[in-house]
């Protein structure tokens, strides 16, 4: 993978640690989660008569990723009303570069060199051992907090089956496109639409909550729309389970942002899982 594609991931990945931390420290993660999806939308919308229309061949798989997407916002908003951050965003984001890669070789005929092999192993592993530390250090919890983190983990698992669905999907797709920029808009777009019309209990709610949580729907809708949109650009570029893989390294930046702006301590265990996703970089990066 060559050098200015590592970046645009890395950046992808920065984005996208950014965003979800944005929906976690929301009171209503569902509200959250659908502002920072019609944000995403709003943003795209006056750009799309700017941009080449994708080909015909690739609108199928567009609408296929935009009924993934809205069952994406729904998973995470339930996992992250039940559990914490630290405990979802691993499995979901950890787990699904792992189905990716399983399933790219009979899927979409791609091989992966050995270090990237080596390096899918190191960012998977290091993001489930984020997890499992954090079950360890759960013992003390009462029966209503572990049926909440059971909850969690439900959510989080089915979550990272969403994520590696679409990201195939998103793969074939945005290769099919022609127009990458113009795919990953209208697919903001349609997943918005879709999203709001799964909502309509929420209406009411949604106008107070969007002014007064303004800065969720400008910087997740910008946030969420160029982490994908880059990512999706290095699909183009590069193996679909590499690019999927190193985007986990958003676990990194979302350690990082626990750290410096929540106050989190970062115990030991988890700065040598933080460090195996580190090393799957570097990894990837040579690969």
């Amino acid at each position: 993978m060559d050098g200015p594609v590592v970046t645009i991931v890395l950046l992808a990945a920065l984005l996208h640690a950014t965003w979800n931390a944005l929906v976690k420290v929301g009171p209503d993660k569902y509200l959250s989660t659908l502002l920072v999806a019609c944000g995403a939308g709003l943003v795209s919308l006056p750009l799309l008569p700017l941009a080449t229309a994708p080909a015909p061949a690739s609108w199928p798989w567009l609408a296929a990723s935009a009924c993934c997407q809205v069952i994406y916002y729904r998973l995470l908003a339930a996992a992250y009303r039940h559990g914490d951050m630290s405990q979802a965003y691993p499995l979901m984001r950890g787990a699904a570069p792992l189905l990716v890669a399983l399933a790219s070789v009979p899927l979409l005929g791609e091989r992966l060199h050995l270090r990237q092999d080596i390096a899918v192993m190191l960012i998977c592993g290091g993001v489930l051992t984020l997890t499992i530390l954090r079950g360890a250090n759960a013992g003390a919890d009462n029966d209503a907090n572990r049926a909440a983190r059971r909850r969690a983990t439900v959510y989080a698992l089915l979550n990272a089956v969403i994520i590696a669905a679409y990201t195939m999907i998103d793969g074939v797709g945005v290769r099919r496109s022609g127009a990458p920029a113009a795919y990953t808009m209208w697919l903001f777009v349609l997943t918005a639409v879709l999203l709001l019309l799964c909502s309509t209990s929420r209406w009411r709610a949604l106008p107070a909550y969007a002014r007064s949580h303004a800065q969720v729907m400008l910087l997740g809708g910008v946030g969420t729309l160029a982490s994908y949109g880059l990512a999706l650009w290095a699909m183009t570029q590069a193996p679909v389970a590499a690019v999927a893989a190193l985007r986990e390294t958003s676990i990194l930046f979302a350690a990082a942002l626990a750290a410096l702006f929540l106050r989190e301590r970062l115990a030991p265990g988890r700065i040598v899982a933080v460090s195996l996703i580190a090393c799957g970089a570097i990894v990837m990066r040579l690969g």
